[in-house]
């Protein structure tokens, strides 16, 4: 142990914590953590539990399966993420909650010195992990106590694993995470927090839970936006797929929202009916169902899940973006995957993996195989709508490795149900193709969207934050869209895409508008039109729509693409709910409104202003029509 300690350069203060802790475990391997979730002791359930005054706090449980352990927590609010769980504890700039704002009866520093001083009276586990891998990666750490082994688990299956013995250099960590799940109770009245604490040579995160999502996962998200603010360069979150037709052309989509904006779902292989049918939309007035044969899909090769590194040093003279996979696993929700054979490929991987899984919020029997589709039930009697399984990315079909050029960028939106008589937001079509420009004033108000299931949400409308990936982010909200706007600029010949999922406007659909907006798009060769073949919408902020889409000989109707032309929505309903849209970017667009922004960044919201039309929009950043 003291040879792998000696290979990593701690700091003096987390040296002490080590040395001072009763036992210090550096895994050489991911086959070692399922061994220490369990101990030494050939037992199948483990109680993950913490002293908390004098009471005995249980967390979790911790099932030994035949393909991985299942984690399961005792209360439903620890099964998904808290948004409001960030904090920082530092005094560098930013917009977000400062730990002093929320908790001012406690200073950041003391409860920083009272963690480590905590973590060093326990059994530890260190995993040398890296951050960012597909551009070289950011050496990081976890620190956390022995008996959260499967948290450690859970980390070192999303992140790229280290083997200390393997390296032949010193381990130099930018980043280290601290795990510390009692103080969520003796600190913090039971609530998630996740505090980031950016040090001149150091991003130091404390963990105070025990749920991966906001710390493994969004905290070391935070940690590459931290380091790209700093270094001029965005991850983007977003999915990432080439799409191969059965004519062989290839294109390549990145799919970007909020949390639960369906970017796993344009991964996947269309959800098809029993006959062979795409379920296109269902009326939720009339119950009418709209079915769609598409013969032949196109295949799909896999770039990335949900964090798309677009790193300085990937490099092409395409004028497009370039990005590659900023994970070495996939925290996968498998809410939708109800029954066997909703889809197969995960299906395949989770019950017959290569390597021990994690899964989180799934029902778990002791040395059974672990079925993806049975999730817990919340205390509500319903199951828990955020199951999880990390899924290593080398496991996926066709995965593509190499840094690669995007095609078309897409926002995906949750729209709830509308119509005339009850007037809302989901307006919009199966998909719309937009300005860039306008691409970014969406990427700025970056809408939740209707009933989201990844969080902790009380509902409505609200903004998840520049890019949808400001919520993870440490610094400040103009920093970013002024980095996103000089990206945009950058890659003139990327094209962008809306597209909504759950509904268009009265019909339900689920995330079939983004499987039918990728099989029509790559098969016409991408997102690039003539622009006398385009209307413009008649609420500005959806860009432009198309008359008609064909895709296998079959024309579909006007409904899907342009809202307005439901019977139940008309032109009245449409325009209540296009206001309720304009007035929610009105509201968010504001707080851009400063100074600091990009000079072509107030051109763009003074055009949405002025009410701009499309030839407005392109004439500030030109669109890549077809010539």
């Amino acid at each position: 142990m003291n040879k792998r300690l000696s290979k990593i350069a701690f700091t003096d203060e987390l040296m002490d914590v080590l040395w001072n802790s009763p036992n210090v475990v550096i895994p050489a391997s991911k086959k070692e953590f399922t061994k220490l979730t369990f101990g030494s002791y050939q037992i199948d359930v483990t109680d993950i539990s913490y002293e908390v005054g004098d009471k005995n706090v249980l967390e979790a449980t911790v099932t030994r399966c035949k393909n991985g352990i299942a984690v399961n927590y005792t209360e439903d609010y620890m099964r998904r993420r808290d948004p409001e769980c960030m904090l920082i504890g530092d005094k560098k700039p930013t917009n977000k909650t400062r730990f002093s704002d929320r908790y001012p009866q406690y200073e950041f520093e003391n409860v920083r010195k009272e963690t480590l001083d905590w973590l060093s009276k326990q059994e530890l586990i260190v995993v040398p992990f890296l951050a960012g891998t597909a551009c070289g990666g950011y050496d990081s750490l976890l620190v956390c106590p022995l008996n959260a082994a499967f948290f450690a688990a859970g980390l070192a299956n999303l992140q790229t694993f280290v083997n200390i013995d393997e390296l032949d250099r010193k381990f130099e960590p930018r980043s280290v995470i601290f795990l510390a799940p009692p103080f969520r109770h003796t600190h913090f009245d039971g609530a998630q927090i996740v505090v980031h604490n950016r040090c001149d040579h150091m991003h130091e995160l404390f963990a105070y839970n025990l749920y991966p999502g906001p710390s493994a996962k969004k905290g070391v998200y935070g940690v590459l936006l931290n380091i790209g603010e700093e270094e001029g360069w965005i991850t983007a979150h977003a999915s990432a797929v080439q799409i191969i037709t059965p004519y062989e052309n290839e294109v390549v989509i990145m799919h970007e929202g909020a949390s639960g904006g369906g970017k796993s779902e344009m991964l996947e292989e269309m959800h098809r009916e029993t006959g062979g049918e795409l379920l296109l939309g269902i009326n939720t007035l009339t119950k009418e169902r709209n079915l769609l044969n598409i013969s032949e899909a196109c295949s799909l090769h896999p770039i990335c899940d949900d964090m798309a590194l677009c790193h300085p040093s990937f490099q092409s003279e395409s004028g497009k973006l370039v990005i590659a996979d900023a994970e070495d696993g996939w925290f996968l929700r498998v809410d939708h995957i109800t029954h066997y054979g909703t889809d197969h490929q995960y299906e395949k991987i989770s019950i017959h993996p290569d390597e021990p899984l994690v899964f989180f919020n799934i029902q778990g029997q002791p040395n059974s195989t672990c079925l993806i589709w049975e999730h817990t039930l919340d205390s509500t009697g319903e199951p828990c709508p955020n199951p999880r399984v990390i899924i290593p990315r080398k496991s996926i079909n066709n995965i593509i490795t190499e840094p690669i050029d995007v095609d078309i960028r897409s926002f995906g939106v949750r729209m709830p149900p509308s119509s005339n008589d009850m007037p809302n937001y989901g307006i919009m079509g199966l998909f719309h193709i937009i300005p860039p420009a306008l691409a970014w004033l969406w990427r700025l108000v970056a809408p939740r969207g209707h009933k989201n299931p990844s969080i902790v949400d009380d509902g409505g409308m609200t903004s998840e934050g520049v890019g949808s990936y400001y919520p993870f982010a440490t610094g400040e909200y103009v920093l970013q869209a002024n980095m996103l706007l000089d990206q945009i600029m950058s890659c003139p010949n990327t094209n962008y895409i809306l597209v909504p999922n759950q509904h268009v406007g009265i019909y339900k659909v689920g995330f079939s508008a983004e499987w039918i907006a990728r099989e029509y798009l790559a098969r016409r060769g991408g997102a690039r039109f003539y622009k006398k073949n385009l209307l413009e919408a008649r609420c500005p902020l959806l860009g432009y729509t198309v008359d008609q889409v064909r895709i296998d000989g079959q024309r579909i109707r006007s409904k899907f693409l342009r809202t307005e032309t439901q019977d139940s929505m008309g032109i009245e309903g449409y325009d209540k709910g296009a206001k309720i849209l304009h007035d929610f970017f009105v509201k968010e667009l504001e707080k851009f409104d400063v100074e600091e922004l990009h000079p072509v960044g107030k051109q763009i919201i003074e055009c949405f202003r002025n009410g701009g039309t499309m030839d407005d929009y392109c004439d500030i950043i030109p669109m890549d029509f077809k010539k």
